[in-house]
């Protein structure tokens, strides 16, 4: 589905946060908002989730208005969120049995495991994995709203960079296997340009975007990542203001 924010303003206490943003998203297309530490990027993904009012501005999914949260909309936070009480096939299913509709989500999230590469892991608790290991349930999750645009919240920040390493890498390859649109909020240059089809930086008090970077290659791995040395100083220099 295709995303598109027209003019999006956001306030806090009274104080502008965010100012005159637009972008577009389009269906099945990977994009990140990057910018540094207290930005407003968070805020920003918030408020297009509707977890956050905006001040002003639109929001549309294909020609439609969004004015609330939405069932267009899966958002994952920072934290894995997962229960400790509670196994991951139960952990994953959580939604759908709030909602009521158990038994479809068990048969999806069966299937679901398999495909991301977690079947043996569906009676665990979340005790008994690493950090990673739970950022790949959490991602689950996220895939069996069914929702078609997903909304990462910084998901690898809370990660050693081994770890965060090895996450991207899957998060690339899970890409292939789904057709999701994906809006990432990050402040790592390197996982911006790892993973987006295109990249918005968002700067200033109060912050917009302020650059739109296309990423154009047919094949991606660490080699041609450590290869984009100079798209690297330009980024940086767009986020510094330099």
């Amino acid at each position: 589905m295709r995303l598109e924010i027209k003019n999006v303003s956001a306030e806090y206490s009274g104080k502008q946060i965010i100012t005159n943003v637009n972008f577009s998203v389009a269906d099945g297309e990977f994009v990140s908002i990057l910018g540094e530490s207290g930005s407003g990027k968070s805020t920003l993904l918030k408020v297009i989730s509707g977890i956050l009012p905006a001040a002003r501005g639109e929001i549309f999914v294909d020609d439609e208005k969004v004015t609330k949260i939405s069932k267009h909309f899966a958002y994952m936070p920072q934290d894995d969120l997962l229960l400790p009480w509670w196994n991951i096939m139960q952990n994953v299913c959580l939604a759908a049995k709030i909602s009521g509709d158990l038994p479809t989500a068990e048969k999806r999230a069966k299937k679901l495991l398999e495909e991301f590469g977690l079947a043996e892991y569906k009676n665990s608790y979340p005790k008994e994995l690493s950090g990673g290991m739970r950022q790949r349930i959490a991602f689950l999750r996220t895939a069996l709203s069914s929702a078609d645009i997903w909304m990462l919240d910084e998901p690898f920040a809370a990660l050693d960079v081994i770890t965060r390493g090895e996450l991207q890498d899957w998060l690339l390859d899970l890409r292939e296997k789904i057709s999701n649109t994906v809006l990432l909020v990050t402040h790592d240059i390197e996982e911006a340009i790892y993973l987006s089809d295109k990249i918005y930086i968002i700067r200033g008090t109060p912050s917009k975007i302020v650059k739109e970077i296309k990423i154009s290659t047919d094949y991606r791995n660490r080699q041609w990542l450590y290869e984009q040395g100079n798209l690297k100083k330009d980024i940086f220099e767009a986020i510094k203001g330099a």
